[in-house]
Order: C-alpha cells, then structure tokens, then sequence
C-alpha cells in the first residue's frame, strides 16, 4: 500500500493505481488534468501514469482532449456513478444514524426532505421516555419555522432563500416564531456559521429541537437530519451538545450519499464534538419505533 503526501493511497495492483486515477479525476472533476499532474499527485512514474489513462480512455472511463492535452471522468465513469447513485438508500442511511443519536441522547431524531418550498418528514426514532415528541410522517412544514426548516433554508443559496422570502409571508406560529426577515437572515447566519439549527418553540410551543441539513453527491440539499424533545430538557449546554451531534451525523451521512465538499468549505466546517454523551439504557418500546397507543406514554405530537 502506497500514500503520497497528498493522502491518496493505492494498492501495487494495477487495478488499485488505475482506481487511484480515477479517484484524483473525480476529486480536480470538472477541472481537466494532465500526464505529469497525475504522476506528480500520485507519486507514479510518468510512463506509468500515461499507460493508465490511455487504457481508461480506451474504456471511456476517461475523455482525452486533444487541443489541450488533457484528461476528465467519460462517459463510463458518469455509467457506474450513477449505478452507484441508484443504489443509495437515504432513509436506510440516515436511519443508521438516527438510531446512534437516539442511543446517545435519549431523544427523538427525525429525517425530513425538502419538496420544493416545502419540507416532509419521512422518518423518526423515538424517544425511550414515556414523556416524548413525535412527529407525523408525511406532514408539511414551511422552511421558515422550527430547526428541521431552518437548516434546510440556511443550506440554499443566499439567491434562493432571498426568492422564498420575497414569495412567502412569515407566519406567526408560536410567539416565538422568527417573523421579521432581518432577524431570520441573521439566524441563517449563525446556522451557517455553527454548522446547525436551533429552535425552542418556534413551530410547536413546548418544543426544542436542533437540526443540520443533508446533501446529496450532486450537492443540493436533500432535507435534514434533527433531535427534538420537551424544551425543558433541553438547556443551553444540551442544545449546542446536541447540536455538535447531529451536524456531525449529517455531515457523515452526506458523504455516505456521495457529496464531498469544496476543500474551503471543509476547512471552514465545524470541528466534530470531542466527546460524547454515554449511550442511555433504551426502554422498550413497540416494534418499529412506531408509537404503542396501548401504553402509558405521553406523547407530545410534532416539534
């Protein structure tokens, strides 16, 4: 196994220096590349170098562009992507996820997708204590209100959140519902800035919740990944704890969907939590983390 000092690793094979090619390509992708480029990145002879990318270009993984002398991904590699883009489950993904969280902090996580101006939560993991939120699968929200928007608004360009604004009035949910849009630019500010989404009680009073938003390998944003609970067990030290969690619980499940961010937007982004909570004793609870009507649990409907 080879590294060079750019932190490519690749097998001896010529298989696994032909899938290190591929692998640079993509990452430089949409920028083309040349021979002593990839020699040069990969630690590879020039002769070497060359031989891999004629026999890619000759399978159309690889376009050659004769003006400039120049390498790109071809037809074949966009082939297998988006094989490999159909295959991706998002919610059997993501759930993983939520279950972690649930494990650590005993709340409740839930998946929402955004729909246009619009987001709807696809899945939940309870909470195990009988005093819970629950939201309702299905249900549309606006991206205005409560964190599960929020992150999904703060995701999208200042263009596009500058069209929702100007095509949508701030409705008043709760008294504690952002309504003037300069406050709410200067929320998506700090959500941008810390990397996720707070709200107490902004949709639903009584309510906390922390959200990050999740993008595919194409970069748009998919939806966002959130734990809500009764605000009273959510302080100030829980909610930026919590926050920590799950914006780095959505940044891992976006690179499980494909999305590598821009190399500044990674060094810019929030450093993972250092610590984490130790993982609480689950209650039993009915099968399919759906809620037992049966039981004596209270369950507060949505955040």
């Amino acid at each position: 196994m080879s590294e060079p000092a750019d932190g490519h690793r690749y097998t001896a094979s010529g298989l696994g220096r032909a899938l290190a090619v591929i692998d640079l390509l993509a990452e430089r992708s949409p920028e083309m590349v040349g021979v002593s480029t990839v020699a040069r990145d990969l630690s590879l002879p020039k002769a070497v170098a060359h031989r891999i990318l004629k026999e890619l270009t000759a399978n159309q993984f690889v376009t050659f562009d004769e003006a400039t002398r120049r390498y790109r991904l071809g037809p074949g590699a966009l082939a297998a992507g988006l094989a490999a883009l159909r295959a991706v489950d998002v919610q059997a993904t993501t759930n993983r996820h939520m279950r972690r969280l649930v494990e650590i902090t005993g709340e409740t996580a839930t998946l929402s997708m955004r729909q246009g101006w619009v987001r709807v939560y696809t899945d939940q993991v309870l909470s195990p204590h009988e005093i819970r939120m629950s939201v309702t699968l299905g249900s549309r929200h606006s991206l205005v209100a409560g964190s599960s928007s929020k992150a999904i608004l703060a995701a999208l360009p200042d263009a596009e959140v500058s069209e929702y604004l100007s095509t949508h009035e701030l409705v008043s949910m709760t008294p504690a519902t952002i309504t003037s849009v300069e406050q709410l630019w200067e929320d998506l500010r700090a959500v941008r800035g810390q990397g996720y989404a707070v709200s107490r009680g902004e949709r639903q009073a009584g309510a906390a919740s922390v959200a990050a938003a999740i993008r595919l390998a194409s970069g748009e944003v998919y939806g966002s990944l959130s734990l809500c609970g009764p605000q009273d067990r959510f302080s100030a030290r829980l909610l930026a704890e919590y926050g920590d969690l799950v914006a780095d619980a959505a940044r891992q499940v976006s690179a499980e969907l494909g999305y590598q961010p821009a190399p500044e937007q990674a060094e810019t982004a929030p450093a993972a939590p250092a610590k984490r909570r130790s993982p609480r004793r689950q209650v039993a609870r009915a099968s399919g983390d759906q809620v037992d009507s049966s039981s004596a649990e209270v369950v507060v409907s949505q955040k």
